[in-house]
């Protein structure tokens, strides 16, 4: 199992930046992912406890649900399936105030499930799937840093 960690910090007020990405369709703003759906609403937000989100991304397919939901804090999520295949135990987004906005980490263990798998997790799916969680709060700091400007 290898653990992805990717800390942002965004330059917009916690309760806008935990919105953006709890919001799934929100991840097609970077070319690195082609699709993304709200599959099933959950209880109480349509992002809250029970989700389901579905994502294409250049890098595969899947199918996550989410497990804990916290505004404007963090929530956290399990990959159910997946293309290529993967063993999935922790995703979680947390959000932290911070003086330049809000800081995000983003946490991902798993482990592709495919021979030598450790070494291909280790070696291809871990740097690219941190490129990937970058890119997409890459662009959720364009989004919602140009808003900020808007506003002033």
């Amino acid at each position: 199992m290898e653990t992805v960690t990717v800390r942002r910090t965004i330059a917009a007020p916690i309760d806008e930046v935990f919105e953006w990405c709890a919001t799934t369709t929100n991840y097609t703003r970077t070319p690195l992912v082609l699709r993304a759906k709200l599959a099933k609403h959950g209880d109480g937000a349509p992002y809250g406890v029970g989700a389901i989100r579905l994502h294409t991304w250049v890098i595969g397919w899947f199918s996550e649900r989410i497990t804990a939901y916290h505004p404007p804090y963090g929530f956290d999520y399990h990959v159910d399936r997946s293309i290529p295949p993967a063993r999935h135990e922790l995703g979680r987004m947390t959000f932290a105030e911070t003086p330049g906005g809000t800081e995000v980490v983003w946490t991902s263990t798993m482990q592709v499930r495919l021979p030598f798998g450790a070494a291909i997790t280790r070696a291809v799916a871990k740097p690219v799937l941190g490129y990937v969680f970058g890119k997409i709060l890459d662009a959720a700091d364009t989004a919602l840093s140009k808003g900020a400007d808007r506003r002033s």
